[in-house]
């Protein structure tokens, strides 16, 4: 299995999505929050459209058995609004050779009808055991979340239940059958149906932003370092570090399925 270099810079049409009350308030109860404001995590369900369809215009969506969202990084302008329709854009920003596999960054640019930006996501995407042709390539370098300089104190337990994945892909109108398919996961190389790493991600930052007392974030960064299997409980380890939160999440073994997590 191959993926070519020359995939980089390539472009998506832009995907338009109608975001409603509905939708918000079912994410957030996908994470066990009853509330109708957005989760700072919410750009996920309306970039969702415009990733699958970068992923079929550079033929990658062939080789979705073989992926795995390894690195994440979100900036929020501001957050959606009920009601409206968000635009989002997708390109190719990057192509390299990891020993695990091909590893390839697109960013997912959402915007208002007025054409004010509301968010922008950095989503790496490792392709296990694919080889890259061409080389590393790059029309932008990303930049890694940096390591954490100090040692980091739990803050909080998270449960997942064995029913997490199922709800989380229904609310959040995200559909990938490794997360609810134990067929298509084997299939995948993997152990049993895992639990979406952006669902990891929100429940983390909802304890992070819980336990600190912040009640909105500009940016969040992590990479994805395990799997998740259901049912579980989590824990949230963090520090505040000036303005920004270090964060990392482990499995119940104590090995980080989230790390180099921070949000400012």
């Amino acid at each position: 299995m191959k993926i070519s270099a020359d995939i980089v810079g390539r472009e998506a049409r832009a995907e338009s999505v109608r975001v409603d009350k509905r939708w918000i308030m079912a994410y957030n109860a996908a994470l066990g929050e009853v509330s109708a404001t957005p989760h700072p995590l919410f750009p996920v369900c309306y970039e969702w459209d415009a990733t699958r369809a970068l992923r079929e215009a550079t033929g990658l969506q062939a080789l979705n058995v073989q992926l795995v969202h390894a690195q994440h990084d979100l900036v929020i302008y501001r957050s959606p609004r009920a009601d409206e329709t968000l635009t989002t854009a997708a390109r190719v920003l990057n192509a390299e050779q990891r020993k695990p596999g091909a590893f390839v960054t697109i960013r997912l640019a959402a915007h208002g009808a007025d054409g004010e930006p509301v968010s922008t996501s950095d989503y790496g995407m490792l392709y296990r055991g694919v080889v890259l042709e061409g080389g590393r390539r790059a029309i932008e370098e990303v930049e890694d979340p940096p390591e954490h300089s100090q040692g980091l104190r739990q803050i909080g337990d998270v449960s997942v239940a064995a029913t997490a994945a199922h709800v989380y892909t229904e609310c959040a109108r995200i559909w990938n059958p490794i997360h609810t398919d134990p067929e298509y996961a084997r299939a995948s190389s993997l152990p049993g149906i895992i639990l979406h790493g952006t669902a990891t991600l929100a429940l983390s930052i909802s304890r992070v932003m819980s336990f600190f007392g912040k009640s909105y974030l500009r940016r969040v960064r992590c990479r994805f370092a395990g799997m998740v299997l259901m049912p579980s409980t989590l824990s949230v380890h963090a520090f505040a570090d000036g303005t920004s939160i270090a964060f990392e999440t482990r499995s119940e073994k104590g090995e980080a399925v989230i790390e180099r997590g921070w949000i400012s």
